[in-house]
């Protein structure tokens, strides 16, 4: 089928635009003749000559995006979309916005500077995301003052500096090799009131001290890197290895620790032993990141192996190396293993810290084994090391989890001796193990009396509060609890609410039974839902859902809202969990209130319209749920709308229930408005 035939077919749907465009996307994969960018852009050009504007666009954007990994092709057309504009067809915002960020992902800069002038030309508003797109596209070129004229021009409109920008001008400063730039921008956004450096930042700034062979600052900095959270992506890696970066050890010691981070172990292990082949031998940190890989992912006989050939080539370990194995052995069930290993291991090393010490305490403390880490304690002491927080809070758990309260709080008086004050887990610790014996008075005061210690509860402390007042019947004492929270800036979270509810069913069902006297003698009390603190929270959500009342929950929010709690999380995390209990209804009259408060609820939008989607009752069964959250989305993005409230009465209908005719036309208005250019609401 040549492209003057695949135009006339075209040509023949003008009623159906929707299905010109697949036809066009088919005939462009499927026939022999239009395999070629110069085949896709005659036919392009055939629509276009046929009025048929609504299938070019969307024809031309996925050309775009075909076109995006080879430099030719984008600019064949760029060429073809030039002669179209001659003759008076001009391209749309998402085809503009498109084609920036193709070119700033082949590394045209300049040429995506061309096009953001074109679109000034044209009419366009350019939003945040198609100024960061120019500026990075500029940078990746290494035309770094160009892109700061640029970004002056951007923070005159109101735009902000943003870690995207940022970490394109250290890109830009490293494709230029000159670091000492590139670390002044990194020094700027890691100060207290920037932007933050982000993984693609340590990532860039690593990768270009590589380039110019300074491996131990790239080593060093991969380390403040983990420090922070942020892990190498290692784009990171594929970047080194695709340019070849093994001038010596370190080099490969990153990427060894960074593919046993990411758990990708075999990519790790043909690292390793291809260390031989360009003769470098492994040293101790090699070895360790093995074995904490390997350990992680519960291997621990392969990271057994990996310490005993360790040892077996004569390579220094230090305790690092223990704990991680250590570690590993004790998680999986082998305590015996890792105490003999410790036992000849702590004969010819001095340790330094009590953090192997702390895993074997742990193990004794959640297994009740009080003799045991007595014992433990003891070698602590013996061996000459300082017990740390963790230390002491490990053994007070244990003393807590066999009921040993007074020894639990001596313990916390041999802290404060010691000069170790205890921290807020130490005390909560305590408060979980005095709520797990019922003993809930006691627990709530030793709560009130962190503050005198100069220790502030945190979300945690107060969680196992509510949910042991909860199931003591308490409900009035746990929204206490709630009240004390918002007073001292703690967020409510879903296990509480989950708790709140279920002691709300809870004082209903015992209401109800004491209204009925025949039957007072026998269910009064309140209505104990079992849980259990290693069951999964979802579970006691579903089986609290599943009994809950609605306006009882309405009423619920109304206390929760007088204590300064938060209406809209209590109201969103309802609607989520009124969606899994099928209750869909009922989730739709919350989201409702949601919107009346005057908040935006993109949450409970969610999980609605993917029941929807599951269920097949929605307009959009062909692409999913990732298409009705993007038509949301649209109506924020594409109107430029900082302030969500603004669209609330536009998305009312998604929270009527199945109209899947506004659905479809509110679908095909946000279409026709990306015809035109830009949408506006």
């Amino acid at each position: 089928m040549t492209p003057n035939v695949a135009s006339q077919v075209v040509l023949l749907q003008g009623n159906n635009p929707d299905l010109g465009f697949r036809f066009f996307k088919w005939v462009c994969k499927q026939s022999t003749y239009c395999y070629d960018i110069g085949g896709r852009v005659h036919l392009l050009n055939l629509v276009v000559s046929s009025n048929l504007f609504g299938v070019a666009h969307k024809a031309i954007v996925e050309l775009i995006k075909e076109c995006s990994e080879n430099e030719d092709d984008i600019l064949k057309l760029m060429d073809a979309l030039d002669g179209l504009r001659k003759d008076g067809f001009k391209l749309n915002y998402p085809c503009y916005s498109g084609l920036l960020m193709s070119l700033a992902k082949l590394n045209l800069g300049f040429v995506a500077y061309i096009v953001y002038r074109r679109m000034v030309l044209d009419g366009f508003v350019i939003g945040a995301i198609d100024y960061r797109t120019i500026i990075n596209a500029l940078c990746k070129c290494g035309l770094v003052q160009a892109a700061e004229m640029f970004l002056c021009r951007v923070l005159k409109l109101g735009f902000s500096l943003g870690t995207h920008i940022c970490t394109s001008f250290v890109l830009g400063h490293c494709r230029e090799n000159n670091l000492q730039e590139a670390f002044k921008v990194f020094e700027i956004m890691s100060k207290e009131d920037g932007c933050r450096p982000n993984s693609v930042t340590f990532s860039t700034l690593i990768h270009g001290l590589c380039e110019v062979g300074r491996l131990e600052e790239a080593f060093s900095l991969k380390e403040e890197m983990s420090e922070k959270g942020c892990q190498p992506t290692m784009h990171l890696l594929h970047r080194v290895v695709d340019n070849g970066l093994f001038p010596d050890k370190v080099a490969y010691n990153i990427l060894v620790d960074g593919f046993c981070r990411e758990g990708q172990l075999d990519m790790a292990l043909k690292i390793f032993n291809s260390m031989s082949s360009v003769g470098l031998i492994p040293d101790g940190y090699t070895f360790t990141s093995m074995i904490n890989g390997l350990c992680k992912q519960g291997r621990t006989e392969l990271a057994t192996g990996f310490f005993g050939l360790m040892i077996k080539k004569g390579i220094s370990f230090d305790e690092v190396a223990i704990t991680a194995l250590i570690d590993g052995l004790c998680k999986s069930g082998k305590t015996g293993d890792a105490l003999m290993i410790f036992e000849r291991m702590v004969e010819i090393m001095v340790l330094k810290s009590s953090h192997v010490l702390n895993l074997f305490l742990d193990v004794f403390s959640k297994e009740n084994k009080l003799k045991e880490e007595y014992a433990m304690f003891g070698k602590i002491l013996k061996y000459g090391v300082v017990p740390s927080v963790v230390t002491y809070t490990i053994l007070i758990d244990g003393l807590s989890r066999a009921g040993e309260f007074s020894l639990a709080l001596n313990m916390i008086k041999m802290m404060n001796l010691a000069g170790c004050p205890p921290n807020v887990y130490t005390y909560t610790v305590i408060i979980n193990g005095l709520c797990q014996s019922g003993r809930l008075n006691e627990a709530q005061m030793l709560t009130f009396k962190m503050f005198d210690f100069g220790v502030s509860p945190n979300h945690i402390t107060y969680t196992i509060l509510v949910k042991a007042h909860v199931n003591a019947g308490r409900l009035d004492h746990a929204l206490n609890i709630v009240s004390i929270m918002a007073v001292n800036g703690c967020q409510l979270n879903d296990r509480i609410f989950s708790a709140l509810i279920k002691g709300l069913i809870s004082s209903n069902k015992a209401i109800e039974v004491q209204s009925d006297g025949s039957s007072s003698h026998v269910d009064a009390r309140p209505l104990r839902l079992e849980y259990n603190d290693d069951v999964d929270d979802k579970c006691v959500s579903n089986n609290v859902i599943r009994e809950m009342d609605i306006e009882h929950a309405r009423r619920l929010g109304d206390k929760i809202a007088r204590f300064g709690g938060s209406i809209t999380d209590l109201y969103n995390f309802l609607a989520a969990e009124l969606c899994r209990a099928g209750r869909i209804a009922e989730a739709d009259s919350i989201t409702k209130d949601i919107v009346q408060l005057g908040s935006f609820p993109d949450i409970a939008i969610s999980f609605i319209i993917e029941w929807y989607c599951k269920e097949g009752k929605v307009f959009i069964m062909r692409e999913g749920v990732k298409k009705a959250e993007r038509l949301v989305s649209d109506l924020l993005r594409f109107s430029g709308i900082e302030e969500k409230t603004v669209v609330l009465p536009y998305i009312d209908f998604l929270l009527k229930g199945d109209k899947s005719d506004k659905c479809l036309d509110l679908q095909n208005l946000i279409d026709q408005m990306h015809y035109r250019g830009r949408p506006v609401i």
